[in-house]
C-alpha cells in the first residue's frame, strides 16, 4: 500500500482491499487484548496456525488476532465467522478439536459454548449470548472484527472516511457544529459538552494549539480506554485528527499510563502505518492539513488523569493540578490553547461524522446522548466491558447483561464512578444510567467503572478502601484534599477495627463536606463520595460497627472470629491440616478447636471444612464460645 493522496485514492484502496476479501470465507478470530493475553491467547494463536497447516486449511481459512471482545472473564475467546460461532475459555489443546469439528465435520464443540448460569441454556452464536445481545456496541464493536495492527482491516470497515469527509466536505466550524449537535459529553468523567470545549479552543487566540488523548485511566477495575486503544487505535487517531482539524491544532499527544504496554505497542504500529500512507503527518490526504502526534508514557499517578496535572506531567513537571481559570482551552500545554479528551470521547468522533449528529443524538436520554462503555466487575456472573445506550437501568446492566450475582448471594450495592463514585443500593437499581440521574442520588458516572457488591461486602470497609486509595494518590498540593482524606481515613480505619466511637459519623460528614467544598481539583472534591453515599444508604452498618462492635457482613477482620461448632465437628482433620497459622488443635475423632490468639482470620478453615459437616462458623458482635474441655472432645 502506497501513500494515499486524496479521498478518491482512499476509496480506491478500500475497494481494492474488499475485492481481495471473500466475505463468506471462513475466518477464525481470536481475542488478543490484555485479559486474553493473561489467560494464554499467545499459545492459542500458535496452536491455531499449526492446526490450520496440519489440516491443509491455511488457504481456505483466514485467521485474525483482534482486540478485546469485552467478555474478559471467559477468555481466551474464539469467534468463527461468518456464522458467529463463539467458543469460550479456549486452550491450545482445544484447537485441534475446533478445527476438525467446525471446519471438517460442520459441528460445534459443545463444551466450549456459553452456558447460562441460571437456566443452563447454551448459546452457539455470539449474538445470542445474553452478555452481548443486550448491548449496543457502536464504539467497541469493531474490536472483535479487526486486527488492531492492520490499517487494511480498518480501511475495510470504513476507516478514515470520516476524516476525508471532514477535511473535504466540512469547514472546521461545521465539524464543531456537528459534534455540538450530537450533544456528545466527555466520557472521562466530568461530562462536559465536547463540542463546546472544542469551540473554546478554536476561538482562543494563539499561533500554536494542541490536542491530547487522555489514556491515563486509573480507577480500580476500569479498563475501557485501555481496551479501545489496544483493540482499535486507528479510530482514536482518526477522531484526534478530526478534532485537530476543527480546533486548528497541528500537534497532538497521546498520554498513556505506563501500565498499558500492549496499548502503547498497538498505538505505535497504528501511528507508523498512518504516517507511512499519508494519513498522518504532512498534507494529509492531499488536503494541505498537517498534523503529527507523539506518545507520552505517564508514570502511573492517578492524579495525572486530571487535565491540568496531565499537562504539568507532559511539560516534565510534577503532576499537580493548577487552579482554574485559566482553562486548558485558553492556556494549556506550554501556555498554548489545548483540548483534552479521553480515549472513548475521541473514538466517538468518526461515528458522529459518518452517521451524523441526528443519528447519535437519537440514542440516550435528553441530557446524555449516545452509548457509554462500562467496566462491569465484582460480584457479578458476567464480568467484562459492556457498551450500552445512555438511559439503560442499572438493573438491566447487572442482571440482563451481567447475569446477576453468583452463588445465590443477595445483591447489596453497585459502585459507579471509580474510587470517587458513590455506592448505590438495591432500592435505586431502576435508576437510569446517565450523567445527571446518577448525580441526583450521590453517585457519578465517572469514566465508567462499575463494581457490583453482594451481601458479603462490608460497605464501611469499601468506603475505607477507596479513601486509602485516594489518600495514596493525592498529590498533596492542597491541604483540604491531603489532610481531609487522611483524617477521614483515620476515622474509618478506627471504625472498621472496632475502635469507633459515638460522634464519628457526624465528624465524618463534617470532614467530607469540608473536603468537598475546599479541595483544588476533582480528586479532592469527589473523594468524599464513597463515604457520603454509604452513610446515606447504609448508615445502619456504621452504627453496628461503632455501637455493637459488629460487622454485619462478617468482613472486617478485627470484628470477626472463627469458631468450630462442637456438635458439627466430626474430627476429620481437614481444617487442622490446611490452617496456615497452625491455629487449630485436634486429632482423629476429636473435636477441633481454634486458638483465637494464633488465628489470622484468613478463612481457610471454612473453605477446608467439608460441606456435609459445615462445622466452622464466622461470628461478629458476640463472644466466642469457650472451648470445651479436653476430656469432653472425644467423638463417639
Amino acid at each position: 500500500m502506497a501513500r494515499i493522496n486524496s479521498p478518491a485514492e482512499l476509496e480506491e484502496f478500500r475497494k481494492g482491499i474488499l475485492s481481495k476479501r471473500d466475505q463468506n470465507k471462513p475466518c477464525i478470530t481470536l481475542c488478543s487484548g490484555s485479559a486474553c493475553h493473561a489467560t494464554g491467547s499467545e499459545k492459542v494463536a500458535a496452536a491455531v496456525l499449526q492446526e490450520l497447516e496440519n489440516h491443509g486449511l491455511k488457504a481456505e481459512v483466514d485467521f485474525r488476532r483482534t482486540g478485546c471482545h469485552g467478555f474478559c472473564e471467559q477468555g481466551p475467546i474464539v469467534v468463527i465467522y461468518p456464522e458467529g460461532i463463539c467458543y469460550l475459555k479456549v486452550k491450545p489443546e482445544d484447537i485441534c478439536e475446533i478445527i476438525s469439528h467446525t471446519f471438517k465435520e460442520k459441528k460445534v464443540v459443545d463444551r466450549l459454548l456459553y452456558v447460562d448460569p441460571t437456566t443452563g441454556e447454551k448459546s452457539t452464536l455470539e449474538h445470542d449470548i445474553p452478555f452481548y445481545k443486550n448491548q449496543e456496541r457502536l464504539v467497541l464493536g469493531l474490536n472483535r472484527k479487526i486486527d488492531p495492527k492492520s490499517l487494511e482491516d480498518y480501511l475495510a470497515v470504513g476507516g478514515y472516511q470520516a476524516l476525508a469527509k471532514a477535511l473535504f466536505e466540512m469547514t472546521p466550524e461545521q465539524v464543531i457544529g456537528e459534534v455540538k449537535g450530537a450533544h456528545l459529553r466527555g466520557r472521562g468523567g466530568a461530562g462536559f459538552p465536547s463540542g463546546t470545549k472544542w469551540e473554546f479552543a478554536r476561538n482562543a487566540p494563539g499561533d500554536q494549539k494542541y490536542v491530547i488523548v487522555n489514556c491515563d485511566e486509573g480507577d480500580p477495575g476500569a479498563y475501557m480506554d485501555r481496551s479501545l486503544m489496544e483493540g482499535n487505535p486507528f479510530t482514536v487517531l482518526e477522531g484526534l485528527l478530526i478534532g485537530a482539524y476543527a480546533i486548528g491544532a497541528t500537534e497532538g499527544y497521546v498520554y498513556v499510563r505506563q501500565e498499558y504496554p500492549l496499548a502503547v505497542a498497538n498505538l505505535g504500529v497504528a501511528i507508523r502505518e498512518a504516517e507511512k500512507h499519508g494519513l498522518l503527518g504532512k498534507n494529509i490526504l492531499g488536503s494541505g492539513f498537517d498534523f503529527s502526534v507523539k506518545v507520552h508514557r505517564g508514570a502511573g499517578a492517578f492524579i495525572c488523569g486530571e487535565e491540568t496535572s496531565l499537562l504539568m506531567s507532559l511539560e516534565g513537571k510534577p503532576g499537580e493540578p493548577k487552579p482554574r481559570p485559566p482553562f486548558p482551552a485558553s492556556k494549556g500545554l506550554w501556555g498554548k490553547p489545548t483540548n483534552i479528551n479521553n480515549v472513548e470521547t475521541w473514538a466517538n468522533i468518526p461515528l458522529i461524522i459518518n452517521k451524523g449528529a441526528a443519528f447519535f443524538s437519537a440514542i440516550g436520554t435528553e441530557g446524555s446522548k449516545g452509548t457509554k462503555i462500562f467496566s462491569l466487575v465484582g460480584k457479578v456472573n458476567n464480568t467484562g466491558l459492556v457498551e450500552v445506550p445512555m438511559g439503560i437501568s442499572l438493573r438491566d446492566i447487572v442482571y440482563k447483561i451481567g447475569g446477576g450475582v453468583p452463588n445465590g448471594k443477595k445483591f447489596k450495592a453497585v459502585q459507579t464512578g471509580g474510587p470517587s463514585g458513590g455506592c448505590i443500593p438495591e432500592a435505586n437499581l431502576d435508576i437510569r444510567v446517565d450523567f445527571d440521574e446518577l448525580m441526583k442520588i450521590g453517585a457519578m458516572m465517572g469514566s465508567g467503572g462499575m463494581i457490583v457488591m453482594d451481601e458479603d461486602t462490608c460497605l464501611v470497609d469499601i468506603a475505607r478502601y477507596f479513601l486509602e486509595f485516594l489518600s495514596d494518590e493525592s498529590c498533596g498540593k492542597c491541604v483540604p484534599c491531603r489532610e481531609g482524606i487522611r483524617q477521614m481515613l483515620k476515622v474509618m480505619t478506627n471504625i472498621t477495627n472496632g475502635k469507633g466511637k459515638e460522634g464519628d459519623i457526624e465528624l465524618l460528614q463534617d470532614m467530607a463536606m469540608a473536603t468537598q467544598g475546599a479541595a483544588l481539583c476533582a480528586l479532592g472534591k469527589t473523594a468524599p463520595n464513597p463515604v457520603l453515599s454509604t452513610l446515606k444508604y447504609f448508615r445502619e452498618e456504621y452504627e453496628a460497627h461503632i455501637r455493637d462492635k459488629k460487622c454485619p457482613a462478617l468482613s472486617c477482620k478485627e470484628l470477626i472470629a472463627f469458631h468450630i461448632v462442637p456438635e458439627k465437628c466430626r474430627g476429620c482433620g481437614s481444617c487442622f491440616r490446611k490452617c496456615p497459622a497452625e491455629a487449630i488443635e485436634g486429632g482423629k475423632k476429636r473435636i477441633h478447636i481454634i486458638d483465637q490468639e494464633k488465628c489470622t482470620k484468613c478463612g481457610t478453615c471454612i473453605d477446608a471444612c467439608p460441606t456435609a459437616f459445615n462445622a466452622v462458623r464466622k461470628i461478629s458482635g458476640e463472644p466466642v464460645p469457650a472451648p470445651i474441655p479436653e476430656e469432653a472432645r472425644a467423638i463417639a
